[in-house]
This record gives structure tokens, C-alpha cells and sequence, in this order.
């Protein structure tokens, strides 16, 4: 989907739209795109990047899946601190994509789960293909990551259920409930991104920034110190390893 990329790693920097969109692949299709370490400190690096050079951002993945959420490998040699503090990077990340001053655009080809689909949720746009699917299990191993803003894109009674019921949400029900935008096929995705942004043409910068402030409420502190609070009871890896036994 990308222009010329500028780097490589865990994430492929390129541009689009004659170069007015950066776009950020995640490049570990053998993992499904699963949020590492590193890809987190990429997509955090890439997106600040861009926002300094006031540029749009389209954020996607290689492969079959846009991203399998948080990347368990090794999970059992991490301490609890080394735990948290990966998932408060990944919760940094999503509120810089919420609440980034320029055009946010998720490009789902496929699944999205976990922190995939919560990264998916923070952008400002959200197009998928009739391939992409959601889920957010985060609560089934106790990790309150994402709930608010999710509430606040398809309302707070779809959210429940979908976080209570631990849905697989298809393409055709993301877009009836919001939380896709738009439904196209996989070959138009990044076309039809760069059609959205040709029709921002004309609104100046900081008119941009503004409006996409006074429409993303601002629940940051509170995201942040709920997931905390949801990390810090002993047990994090037995809850983990709970989930994962359960869904082998």
C-alpha cells in the first residue's frame, strides 16, 4: 500500500497522496502484526514524526491481519513491571493517535484484536475491507485498555456487549455501529483514504487541529490510571496464561 518506505523494521514508514500522507505499516505478518516492544516504539516515533511535519497518517498491516494486539512472546520471563510498563506505552500510543492534531486513518484489511482493534478504534478514520474483524479481549485477563474510547465510537450499550460477550465483530456490523467508517474493498483502501483527505483541501492546519480536539473527548488521566489500577493486582501472568490456555 505505500510509496517509497523511508525505513524498515517491525514498521514500513512510506507516503501516499503525492506524499501529503505518511503511511505506517506493520511489518511482522508472522506474528500476525502483534504489538512488540519495538513496534510500539516505532509507531510512536513514526506518528510524532509526522505530526511535527503536519502530515496525515494512514496506519495498516502486512499480511493477511492489520494486528493481532499485544504481542505475548516471552511474556513469561517478564516481571509485572516490565508488563506494565508495555502495556502504559501501548495506552500512550493510543492516546497520541486519539488525540493527534492531524487526520488518523486505520486501514483494516483483516483482523484486528486486542490492542490491534483499540489501535484501529483511536483513529479519526476507519476503513476496512469486508475481511476485517474486531475483538477486544482485554478484560478476559483482566486489562482495562481502550474502554472509554471505544464507548465513545459506537456507544457505551454496543460496547458493553461487545466487551462482556468478548464479540468477534464482522466488517458489515463494525460499520453499522461506527466503528468502522467506511467499507470498501482491500484494493481500495489507501485510495480511498487519499479521496477522504483530497476533500479536506482548504482548511487550514490549525482549523484541522481544532476540530479534531472538540471531537475526541478528552478522558486521557482516566484511561490511563484505570489501566493501571486493572494491572496492578497480583496474578497478571496467570491471567494471562489463563487466556491463553483458553483460546489455544
Amino acid at each position: 500500500m505505500d510509496g517509497t518506505p523511508l525505513r524498515e523494521g517491525p514498521l514500513r514508514v512510506g507516503s501516499a497522496a503525492d506524499g501529503a500522507l505518511r503511511t505506517l505499516t506493520l511489518t511482522r505478518p508472522d506474528k500476525a502484526n502483534a504489538l512488540d516492544a519495538a513496534s510500539v516504539e516505532a509507531l510512536t516515533q513514526a506518528l510524532q514524526g509526522a505530526v511535527a511535519e503536519g502530515k496525515p497518517v494512514a496506519v495498516t498491516g502486512e499480511g493477511r491481519a492489520f494486528s493481532g494486539g499485544f504481542d505475548f512472546t516471552g511474556v513469561e520471563e517478564q516481571s509485572g513491571g516490565d508488563l506494565l510498563l508495555r502495556f502504559v506505552r501501548i495506552e500512550a500510543l493510543l492516546q497520541e493517535v486519539r488525540h493527534a492534531p492531524v487526520v488518523t486513518v486505520a486501514l483494516v484489511g483483516g483482523a484486528a484484536f486486542g490492542a490491534g482493534a483499540d489501535l484501529a478504534a483511536a483513529c479519526a478514520y476507519r476503513l476496512g475491507s469486508p475481511e476485517a474483524k474486531f475483538r477486544f479481549p482485554g478484560f478476559r485477563f483482566g486489562v482495562a485498555l481502550g474502554t472509554r474510547r471505544l464507548a465513545s465510537v459506537v456507544g457505551p450499550d454496543a460496547a458493553r456487549a461487545i466487551l462482556l460477550e468478548n464479540k468477534t465483530v464482522g466488517a458489515e456490523e463494525a460499520l453499522k455501529l461506527g466503528l468502522l467508517t467506511h467499507l470498501v474493498e482491500r484494493a481500495d483502501l489507501l485510495s480511498t483514504a487519499e479521496t477522504l483527505l483530497a476533500a479536506h483541501k482548504g482548511m487550514a492546519p490549525a482549523s484541522t487541529a481544532r476540530l479534531l480536539a472538540l471531537t475526541a473527548p478528552d478522558t486521557r488521566d482516566a484511561d490511563m490510571a484505570d489501566l493501571v489500577r486493572s494491572l496492578a493486582p497480583e496474578g497478571l501472568h496467570e491471567r494471562i496464561a489463563a487466556y491463553r490456555a483458553g483460546h489455544r
